[in-house]
């Protein structure tokens, strides 16, 4: 059986920078052959969806860049930029580690 991730990024917050990391983050996750790995033995397929508020606006409001989710370790990210997708998809997917200068406590 098939496990779902799913990385949920916020839209509403700032124009174009939700959609635009998505899409970078799609295009990353194709890239690096992230869309399904196994893990600890079993198979995860890992997809990246839009949302229109993860209500983390406070947190986020200050920086360029967009929030997001992953599901379902609850990991948050805030002030993510298009730039940050590879980084983002190669430690936390990849490599299982929390990129703390986005992390939100």
């Amino acid at each position: 059986m098939m496990k779902d991730r799913r990385l949920f990024v916020c839209v509403k917050q700032k124009s174009g920078v939700g959609e635009d990391v998505a899409r970078a983050l799609k295009k990353e996750l194709k890239q690096q052959g992230l869309k399904s790995q196994v893990i600890d033995g079993e198979k995860w397929r890992t997809q990246v969806q839009t949302c229109n508020c993860l209500d983390l606006c406070k947190q986020c409001k200050k920086g360029p860049g967009a929030a997001l989710v992953v599901y379902p370790e609850g990991t948050v990210y805030g002030n993510v930029r298009p730039a940050d997708a590879a980084e983002l998809v190669a430690e936390h997917l990849g490599r299982s580690h929390v990129v703390k200068r986005l992390h939100l406590d």
